[in-house]
């Protein structure tokens, strides 16, 4: 412990050897006030504060947070002396299209960094890129906000109408509201290549090509080391959990009971799409293959000319999508026969979506792209005639949102609105829970709530929460304190 005036620091770090954890967590006690500051190393970290009734009740809660984490073997050590460890950027190259045609592009938004992340709703388009920004537009690609996160966005993922964004800094981000906030801590050393959220559970594909699988309350269930590293690809459903990776794709039974199939692929997966009874794998060797979700048997392969970086389908799988490493993106039917192929105009597409006959990319360039990839459109393009691509500009006045990392980001009101809901935070087994406190509502129920604005005894007013499968509440809309 250091010592200034009445302000006490205990700094300790976690680094395991090789691919283990290498994170910190410091604790200040500055009179009645607890800031506990923690994350990857070099990373600036998250931050929770918290006022006790007493100075001596605040360094009592401190000795406890140093113990646990000395307990689970964090030692004292000098800040800035141990390296941060190297996140994993994907590398990825881009080569001009040969394709002899462009994509009909309606409209460009360039987000200013690498971006891999993306979302296309009824509302708005997603985009989140590896400055850690993300970004949403309007179908005709009005900017509407941005939410600035700390660390670069690995993915957006969707679950019914909550938006995650799955970050290097080992969290994954709500952002279904105003305040986003972490609704999920990996750990700093999980190194997240690609996510999938499936009512409220949490599944994660990592650089070491395993699997983790974590609750709505933030607590890890069940994990698999599979057959191959570079876990680029994790869809889920009500029967399984479908992990790509450099060796093929493996199914697991949701409650981790096992694995269901393994199959090979033609290269190892560099992205997934799931529909209904069908999962698609797009792999380093030119091809997308559709496997039965049942069985894992391949049903249909889809030849691309470069490596595939992402894939898609329209609903049904009646059409299937794919981007290459040579910029070019491709349409092919259900049984693998090649529609078209034209180039993007714009990188090779790392993510990509189809909505009402158009096509949204995220490119090397970190540009969100959207295609009119309806027949007369890419009929007319095939034949060198595309419109003049609108370049959307980014408006100075743009609303933006960044996470609420401390009680005191959360603004405050003295009565709950009509209609809206009051939980209240509670202690229970050493944790704390937040459950409902008003009526017509289960109060046996957890509440999925930012974990850095938890207090003991806080009640909290929310616009409106939504029961989930798992039995268990989600928050919709602004969270405010209620005084």
């Amino acid at each position: 412990m250091s010592t200034a005036s009445a302000v006490s620091t205990t700094y300790l770090e976690l680094s395991q050897e090789g691919d283990g954890a290498h994170k910190f967590y410091e604790v200040t006690v500055d009179g009645q006030v607890v800031t506990v500051r923690y994350g990857r190393i070099g990373a600036a970290g998250q931050t929770q504060t918290t006022t006790f009734p007493t100075a001596e009740k605040a360094r009592a809660a401190a000795a406890r947070k140093v113990g646990e984490k000395v307990r689970k073997g964090y030692a004292p050590a000098v800040r800035g002396q141990r390296a941060p460890r190297a996140v994993t950027r994907r590398q990825v190259s881009s080569a001009p299209s040969t394709a002899r045609a462009v994509a009909p592009v309606l409209w460009r938004f360039r987000t200013g960094s690498a971006a891999f992340g993306i979302h296309v709703d009824d509302d708005r388009c997603w985009v989140g890129n590896q400055a850690g920004d993300v970004y949403t537009l309007d179908h005709q690609g009005a900017v509407l906000a941005r939410f600035s996160l700390p660390d670069g966005v690995k993915c957006l993922v969707a679950d019914d109408f909550w938006i995650y964004a799955g970050c290097d800094d080992g969290k994954v981000y709500d952002l279904s509201s105003k305040l986003p906030f972490a609704a999920y801590d990996i750990a700093a050393d999980v190194d997240i290549f690609w996510l999938d959220i499936h009512e409220g559970v949490l599944d994660v594909s990592d650089r070491d090509g395993r699997l983790t699988v974590i609750d709505h309350e933030d607590e890890h269930q069940w994990s698999r080391r599979s057959q191959g590293e570079h876990a680029w690809m994790v869809r889920a459903d009500d029967r399984a959990v479908y992990h790509g990776h450099h060796r093929g794709v493996t199914a697991y039974a949701p409650d981790g009971g096992g694995e269901l199939w393994h199959t090979s692929t033609k290269g190892g997966v560099l992205f997934g799409w799931q529909e209904q009874d069908a999962v698609y794998a797009g792999t380093a060797h030119r091809v997308v293959q559709r496997l039965s979700k049942d069985t894992g048997a391949i049903e249909a392969t889809y030849a691309c000319d470069s490596a595939v970086y992402s894939c898609a389908t329209s609903p049904g799988g009646r059409f299937v999508f794919a981007g290459d490493a040579a910029s070019s993106v491709y349409c092919f039917d259900r049984d693998g026969t090649r529609l078209w192929k034209l180039g993007t105009g714009g990188g090779s597409a790392l993510s990509m979506q189809y909505r009402d006959e158009r096509l949204y990319l995220v490119t090397t360039d970190g540009s969100l792209v959207c295609v009119d990839a309806s027949e007369a459109a890419v009929s007319a393009a095939q034949q060198g005639t595309v419109p003049v691509v609108r370049d959307v500009k980014l408006a100075a006045a743009t609303p933006t949102y960044a996470p609420a990392t401390a009680v005191a980001a959360v603004a405050t009101v003295a009565q709950a609105p009509a209609g809206a809901v009051v939980v209240e935070c509670v202690q229970e087994s050493g944790r704390l829970r937040v459950h409902v406190v008003s009526g017509g509502y289960d109060p046996s129920w957890k509440v999925q709530f930012p974990r850095a604005i938890r207090e003991p005894g806080a009640r909290y007013v929310v616009d409106a929460l939504h029961p989930a499968a798992g039995g268990f509440y989600r928050v919709r809309g602004d969270i405010r304190r209620l005084l």
